[in-house]
C-alpha cells in the first residue's frame, strides 16, 4: 500500500474521524488486519483560526506548503488535507510537493455527479459558503451551488467555530441546521453537502429530505483507495 500524508488538527475532531475512516475502509476493502499506512501533521487550530479571520493567508500557505513538503519527505505517496476551508490554499501545496494531492472538493463533485444530480446545497464555514475557491471548484464539475442567505451563514459559521471544533454537540444547533438545509431543499437543491468536515457530527442523511454527501467520510474513503490502489 501506498502512504498518505495527512495534514489535520483542523480541528483534531475531525481529523480523529478521518483516521477511523480512513482505516476502516482499508479493513473492509482488504480485510484481516489490514490497515492504512498514515504520516500525520496535527497543527494548533488556534493558529489556523487566528490566520484565517486576520487574512493572513499567505503565512498560512507557506506553513502548509511546508508541511506538506514535509510529509513527502518521510514517504508520504500523497497529500490529504481534513479540512475543506484551507484548500482555499490548495495551489499553494500542490506547487510545493511532487506527490497526488488529493482534492476534497473533486472527490465530492465526483460522488455527486455518480448520483446525477446538478444542483447542490452547500454548508460550511463563511470562507467555503462565500469564497469562489470552494464552489468553483464543484461548478468545474457541472454542478450548480446553492448556498444559504447571510444571516443562516452566519449560524451555520458560528456553530462550526464555537461548538463543533470543541466537540460540542446541541439539539439546537442540529435544528437550525435542519431548517437552513430544508430551506435550500425549497429553493430546489436536490442534494445537500456537508462541506466542513465538523458537520458531519451534527447532522447526516435523517435530518434532511434529500441526500447528503458527508464530505469527510468521501474524503476519506477516496485517500484509503488511493493507498490501497
Amino acid at each position: 500500500m501506498r502512504t498518505i500524508g495527512l495534514i489535520g488538527g483542523m480541528s483534531w475532531e475531525s481529523t480523529a474521524l478521518y483516521y477511523k475512516l480512513i482505516n476502516e475502509r482499508v479493513r473492509d476493502r482488504l480485510g484481516k488486519l489490514h490497515s492504512a499506512p498514515l504520516l500525520l501533521y496535527s497543527y494548533d487550530f488556534q493558529e489556523i483560526k487566528e490566520m484565517q479571520y486576520a487574512g493572513r493567508w499567505t503565512e498560512a500557505a507557506t506553513s502548509l506548503s511546508e508541511v506538506a513538503l514535509r510529509l513527502e519527505g518521510a514517504g508520504a505517496g500523497a497529500i490529504v488535507l481534513c479540512t475543506n476551508t484551507m484548500h482555499k490554499l490548495a495551489p499553494a501545496i500542490v506547487s510545493s510537493v511532487s506527490i497526488p494531492f488529493i482534492h476534497i472538493g473533486d472527490a465530492t463533485a465526483r460522488r455527486i455527479r455518480t448520483k446525477g444530480y446538478r444542483r447542490v446545497g452547500l454548508l460550511g464555514t463563511k470562507f467555503t459558503m462565500e469564497e469562489d475557491f470552494y464552489i468553483d471548484r464543484l461548478r468545474a464539475h457541472d454542478l450548480d451551488v446553492l448556498i444559504p442567505p447571510a444571516d443562516e451563514r452566519a449560524d451555520v459559521n458560528r456553530i462550526i467555530y464555537d461548538e463543533l471544533c470543541l466537540g460540542v454537540v446541541a439539539d439546537a444547533s442540529r435544528r437550525r441546521y435542519r431548517d437552513v438545509m430544508a430551506a435550500l431543499v425549497d429553493r430546489g437543491a436536490e442534494c445537500i453537502i456537508l462541506g466542513c468536515t465538523e458537520i458531519t457530527m451534527l447532522v447526516g442523511a435523517a435530518d434532511t429530505s434529500v441526500e447528503t454527501f458527508d464530505t469527510t467520510a468521501i474524503h476519506a474513503e477516496t485517500a484509503a483507495d488511493f493507498a490501497i490502489g
